[in-house]
């Protein structure tokens, strides 16, 4: 895949670059071991003032960097503010906690004195989406530099621009010279990394054929893999839920970035009471949503990011058709220039279709009918995904059964699956291993080490 940005809204293709050949992978990665060893020593309070400068670089530059977002992969326009807005609060968040959260740890032995010391590992390669071009790398890159590791990032070949602009940023704030670099590389010059000695670690935020690739590579080399990978995760609504706040949700949870986020809601499990309240409603805000240009103001939902994207998205639901599936609205490419797809419900989906057992990185809905919240759990927990669910219910009892019952790694009563800076973040299954965000996910890439003093 060309290393390009191409306007998803247009199909224009806006600049091709260069992919960087051996020696240019060959200079960062002595550039990243040497900024290593002067940098794990600066002390926090220094790491925390370059973090607190990248904080205010985007947070004057969030109208530009926006519209490289949006240009480049199509995200409506303000969400690519909000996403800048939240980079801005990630970088804060880790500037003013990370000390805390990589303090020695006493422990109660034997010893004179034993604690835990937290030390950084060294040069860590992120590998990262297009989806969230600016919010996943700093989900990586504020608590792994806050923490003193040093940081090489391949990301999505059609976001260049953006990961050009995110080095730019921090080299900017201040920092030296090879602590943060971003690599325009092909996938298949990334084995070539993870086995190279001086990367340390890898962390991947993407699908689950990139992440077995990418953690079997790291494992042959015994090297810590942080997988971050799909989901098909399950929005379950229950007769006592707020039925109005619910179904506005519902739209959202799966609508939100076109429906290209790792943590959308995908399958709706709906108790028989209210289904087909719910379905009549659901389906009737979906059809009302406006579709088009993502700089509009009015626009609710943009592009998919590529053609390539926007015909497997339209082979899932064919394919789920074919299957027994009954299309409700939608379930077709939008005629005209760009990647348009429009948003689509699903039901009376058999388990075997894409649409129950594949990611479906797009606006479409599976609609299904629960008896009750066992037989709504015994459905969500039939995937090979486990990233996060969401429950809706104002009954104690359903809200103790689901957060305890539901194989995944995150779990949200009556709101909806998001990130956030102060909590652990990640999966189950096949939705990866490791965790990212909160004091979990910066000791991730750090060497736990054990100091026994007799």
């Amino acid at each position: 895949m060309a290393i390009a940005s191409i306007n998803p809204a247009t199909g224009e293709k806006l600049k091709e670059f260069k992919p960087h050949n051996d020696a240019d992978i060959e200079k960062a990665l002595r550039q990243a071991a040497t900024a290593f060893e002067k940098y794990r020593g600066e002390p926090f309070a220094k790491r925390a003032q370059l973090m607190v400068e990248v904080a205010a670089l985007l947070e004057r530059e969030k109208q530009e960097l926006a519209q490289t977002m949006t240009l480049e992969m199509g995200k409506l326009l303000r969400d690519s503010v909000a996403e800048i807005e939240k980079c801005v609060r990630g970088c804060r968040y880790y500037a003013e906690n990370a000390e805390r959260f990589l303090e020695d740890e006493v422990a109660q032995t034997d010893a004179r004195r034993s604690y835990v010391h937290y030390e950084p590992m060294g040069p860590i390669l992120a590998i990262m989406p297009w989806n969230f071009p600016f919010w996943q790398v700093f989900r990586f890159a504020a608590p792994a530099l806050m923490a003193g590791n040093v940081g090489l990032l391949k990301h999505a070949a059609n976001v260049p621009q953006c990961a050009l602009a995110i080095e730019q940023l921090f080299c900017r704030a201040g920092l030296d010279e090879g602590v943060f670099q971003t690599l325009l590389i092909e996938s298949d010059q990334v084995e070539r990394l993870i086995v190279d000695p001086r990367i340390k670690a890898v962390t991947l935020t993407g699908s689950e054929k990139a992440g077995s690739a990418v953690g079997s590579t790291a494992a042959r080399e015994i090297k810590k893999s942080v997988l971050e990978l799909g989901g098909s995760d399950p929005f379950i609504v229950m007769p006592s839920a707020d039925f109005g706040l619910a179904v506005s949700t519902a739209v959202k949870a799966r609508m939100i970035n076109t429906g290209q986020s790792c943590i959308a809601a995908k399958r709706f499990l709906i108790a028989d009471k209210i289904y087909d309240d719910f379905l009549k409603k659901f389906v009737e805000q979906i059809r009302t949503l406006k579709v088009g240009d993502p700089f509009d103001e009015t626009t609710e939902i943009g592009p998919l990011a590529t053609e390539q994207i926007l015909n497997g998205v339209h082979e899932q639901v064919q394919k789920s058709i074919a299957a027994g599936a009954k299309l409700l609205t939608g379930g077709n490419r939008i005629a005209g220039p760009g990647f348009f797809y429009e948003p689509t419900v699903l039901v009376d989906v058999p388990k075997d279709a894409p649409a129950f057992r594949e990611e479906v990185f797009g606006p479409v809905a599976a609609v299904f009918r629960v008896r009750d919240s066992a037989e709504a759990i015994e459905m969500a927990n039939d995937s090979e995904f486990g990233l996060a669910a969401s429950a809706w219910t104002n009954d104690p009892v359903e809200q103790e059964l689901f957060a305890s019952e539901l194989e995944s790694g995150m779990v949200f009563i009556n709101a909806m699956s998001a990130s956030d800076p102060r909590l652990p973040f990640g999966g189950v299954k096949r939705s990866g291993f490791g965790r990212e965000l909160g004091s979990a996910g910066i000791r991730e890439l750090m060497n736990a080490k054990t100091i026994w003093i007799s």
